[in-house]
């Protein structure tokens, strides 16, 4: 069986499903395929923070109205060290700026729900996905429906199906470069139905290491803990978790804490990764394909949606003006926002987090740039710039 579109695109998680919506919404045709279910993909708990281009993003896919009412508008978040706590206001650093707290499951759910309305073509439960003849102009792939090989003749093929996917896979090894930092640490994170302890997140830094607090409502709290990658989810019952946390905390956050039974524990290992080039023949890659980051000061998502919009705006050119500038200037355009996020995140989460192997050295350091970020004003400019998203 034959079947034939402009755009293929191999990944249905946000970033797949988003590019999908938007081209479609400009009458470029696309399918994209998915490895898994649709109640698997809705049923990964992921990050919560967006930028505001991503919000302008969903807003330009039709799909931003449930996020416009149920999302929080955060216009800053705390970091405590040690007892301490500093608020960095996003808002008077930023001339106005902000992010919305909204859950990536929600926003999934809501481009689902778009592309159902619009008659899109998301084939999920694939197998076997091959991409072919990426160098010429006329790539297509293949994938397995029970004993049915499938074939898509496409004129583009998009990868944004994550790390472990075939799209990254699928670029020669003498031609892809791949960076990697692996982090000694991983973070415990628990989803529970608690009031958030706080209406902004903080960021929290002690001697007995780092602790986030999150939310996805004002009944759905999100906590991590770092750990050692050593340890597993079940050396950590709830109670131990709590206890944990509230060590971690300050003691006036630690007080008014609401704890109840986690719905959700898991542990997640912290690494950042950039493959090189995002683009071979005309295969483009976007999103965790092509790169991943510690969750520490959320740009995984977000980065995933500069990618998108790069792709969607280059892919829109060529089809209306035939102008091909953004899609052959497509990898270094978004790496080079990538690796400006690279760098952000690195920096967050070498901040605040305690290091097995540090030196005395290190340490001073660590607790010099904390002091130097409260006592100046150009430093949290930066930090708040980079928070809210540099400009796409």
């Amino acid at each position: 069986m034959n079947l034939k579109t402009k755009v293929g695109i191999v990944g249905g998680g946000p970033s797949g499903l988003m590019l999908s919506q938007l081209l479609d919404l400009k009458g470029i045709d696309n399918i994209v395929l998915e490895k898994h279910s649709k109640e698997y993909v809705l049923g990964r708990i992921r990050a919560g923070v967006l930028e505001q281009g991503f919000a302008k993003l969903m807003r330009e896919a039709e799909c931003g109205e449930r996020m416009d009412a149920e999302g929080e508008i955060h216009d800053g978040f705390y970091i405590a060290e040690n007892g301490i706590k500093h608020r960095v206001d996003l808002a008077s650093h930023t001339n106005g700026k902000s992010v919305v707290v909204y859950g990536q499951t929600e926003l999934t759910r809501d481009l689902y729900e778009a592309r159902a309305k619009r008659n899109g073509k998301v084939i999920h439960n694939v197998d076997d996905v091959k991409l072919h003849d990426l160098k010429s102009k006329t790539p297509h792939i293949t994938y397995r429906s029970g004993d049915d090989i499938i074939r898509i003749d496409c004129d583009y093929i998009i990868g944004a199906d994550g790390f472990h996917g075939v799209s990254r896979k699928s670029i020669p090894s003498n031609v892809l470069r791949e960076f990697e930092k692996v982090y000694p640490f991983g973070w415990l994170g628990v989803l529970s139905h608690t009031k958030p302890v706080s209406p902004e997140l903080i960021y929290a830094k002690s001697e007995r290491g780092f602790a986030l607090c999150s939310l996805r409502s004002q009944t759905l709290s999100r906590y991590y803990l770092q750990v050692p990658l050593t340890d597993d989810v079940k050396d950590w019952s709830d109670d131990a978790f709590w206890e944990e946390l509230k060590q971690r905390l300050p003691d006036e956050i630690a007080d008014v804490l609401e704890t109840g039974p986690s719905i959700e524990k898991s542990i997640a290992p912290l690494r950042s990764f950039v493959a090189e080039p995002m683009r071979y023949g005309n295969l483009f890659l976007a999103g965790d394909a092509a790169h991943i980051f510690p969750p520490t000061g959320a740009r995984g998502l977000n980065s995933a949606a500069s990618d998108i919009y790069y792709l969607y705006h280059a892919l829109l050119n060529h089809y209306n003006d035939g102008d091909d500038t953004g899609l052959e200037k497509y990898s270094e355009t978004a790496l080079a926002r990538i690796w400006k996020a690279q760098r952000f995140s690195w920096w967050m989460t070498t901040l605040l987090h305690n290091f097995p192997d540090s030196i005395e050295y290190d340490k001073k350091l660590q607790k010099t740039d904390m002091e130097y970020l409260f006592s100046s004003e150009a430093a949290l400019t930066s930090l708040a710039e980079n928070y809210v998203g540099l400009p796409f």
